[in-house]
């Protein structure tokens, strides 16, 4: 459909949907729109389209997408105004990091600011730590790229590398993603940019959210931190981080609010992206080094023979696989095999460790993360079988070469993309275990 909109008024397109502009002045996020340039909006995602002089717009919407034009524009000035204070730090390279609430339009501050910064032809990289809506690397992962030209959606970009950290949410790997965007960062730095954006998560909230992002940001060490406010609800973190160099910017008025259905929808077309034209591959174990795989009992602590007898007598079975920790036992058993739970609780008083019982096929669709030998991050995958006899894993990866290392996440897909119980999740056993089995 065509429409026109007047000079000073905003149009805002909820995808999934198209818009070129056919005539007028018009501006996404700082970036000024090219008659006939076609803007795709992905499901989930709000574009504003401020006019600054009465422009005609050719759309095209698909289910689920809505338009609305409102007065003025949706950008607040305060946006502007940190675009400036960027401007007024000397130093090189300059950190900028966001925090905020789940949608608050953090990945919108940051897509605004670089877009600023490349009119300035300044070299940008963007650091994404959002690792429940990673928008430059695969969900679950952080990352970061360059950008060559201004963008309306960081998620269109290409990561140049990412760590795997595995779960939607630092609640419970807080160490493991500040490490993850530590090691970025330096990488970031031998690049010699003019300043790097950094994106937070969500998490803000309660007194761990506000301890890990004071621990993130003395990692991070940036010159300024733009808290993006909607009422009160970051005070604790801006008073937490007395000693950076703060900056309070005004949440936009219509932010798409998304549910967390609608959040999880929009990880699925995010693993949809980097799974498209998967296969499945067979690979010795030995040819992998398989990180995480503590769950499928590929860790090297096998007990001796002597002790695996004696398990196998307290169990009353030989199981498929084990795996003897200090401080657990993975059993592996096969589909249609149960064991009971005295000699389950029998296993447990006698060798003072927590027993975990998994079924064979348990592993199917676990997020997985692959790497080369020097540890640049390939793509992702998906577990399909653990074969422990013949001592085969198998993954469905779209990644066919200089696989080296894998890492095992804590997220399962089915077949159609969509996720299942995290392993851990909150409300979940830590790992699907088994009593007895039907």
């Amino acid at each position: 459909m065509n429409r026109t909109v007047e000079k000073n008024r905003t149009l805002l397109v909820d995808g999934p949907a198209s818009v070129v502009t056919t005539s007028g002045k018009v501006e996404v996020f700082g970036l000024r729109m090219n008659n006939t340039q076609r803007i795709v909006i992905r499901e989930g995602k709000r574009l504003p389209f401020a006019v600054e002089e009465k422009a005609t717009f050719d759309i095209s919407l698909a289910q689920k997408a809505n338009v609305e034009e409102v007065e003025g524009n949706t950008i607040p000035p305060s946006w502007n105004e940190a675009s400036e204070e960027l401007s007024t730090l000397q130093n090189k390279p300059i950190t900028a990091m966001v925090v905020g609430t789940v949608d608050s339009g953090k990945t919108s501050l940051c897509t605004f600011l670089v877009n600023k910064l490349l009119q300035q032809k300044k070299k940008v990289a963007v650091l994404d730590g959002d690792i429940g809506q990673s928008d430059i690397g695969p969900p679950c992962t952080v990352a970061y790229t360059f950008l060559a030209k201004p963008t309306t959606d960081l998620f269109n970009l290409q990561a140049k590398n990412a760590v795997f950290i595995g779960v939607t949410s630092p609640n419970g790997a807080a160490d493991k993603t500040i490490a993850g965007l530590t090691s970025l960062k330096e990488e970031i730095m031998k690049e010699n940019p003019d300043l790097i954006i950094v994106n937070s998560d969500g998490w803000i909230e309660g007194d761990e959210a506000v301890k890990y992002k004071i621990q993130l940001a003395q990692r991070i060490n940036p010159d300024v931190i733009f808290f993006i406010q909607q009422r009160e609800e970051l005070a604790p973190a801006v008073n937490a981080l007395g000693k950076f160099r703060k900056v309070l910017v005004v949440s936009p008025p219509l932010i798409n609010q998304r549910s967390r259905e609608k959040r999880k929808n929009l990880r699925e077309l995010g693993y949809i992206k980097y799974l498209r034209n998967a296969k499945v591959q067979s690979y010795p174990l030995g040819w992998l080094k398989i990180e995480d795989s503590e769950l499928f009992g590929l860790t090297k602590a096998r007990a001796n023979t002597k002790e695996a007898s004696r398990i196998y007598s307290l169990l009353g079975m030989k199981p498929l696989h084990f795996t003897e920790q200090s401080d657990r036992i993975s059993i592996i058993i096969g589909k249609r095999r149960w064991i009971s739970t005295e000699n389950l609780k029998r296993l447990e008083e006698n060798t003072k460790k927590k027993v975990v019982v998994i079924r064979k096929g348990e592993e199917e669709g676990s997020l997985m993360a692959l790497y080369n030998t020097e540890r640049k991050f390939l793509g992702i995958g998906l577990l399909q079988e653990i074969e422990y006899l013949r001592r085969t894993i198998k993954i469905l990866t779209p990644v066919s070469e200089n696989i080296a290392i894998a890492a095992i996440g804590k997220i399962r897909l089915d077949k159609n993309m969509k996720e299942m119980s995290a392993f851990g999740e909150e409300g979940q056993p830590e790992f699907p275990a088994f009593n007895k089995l039907s």
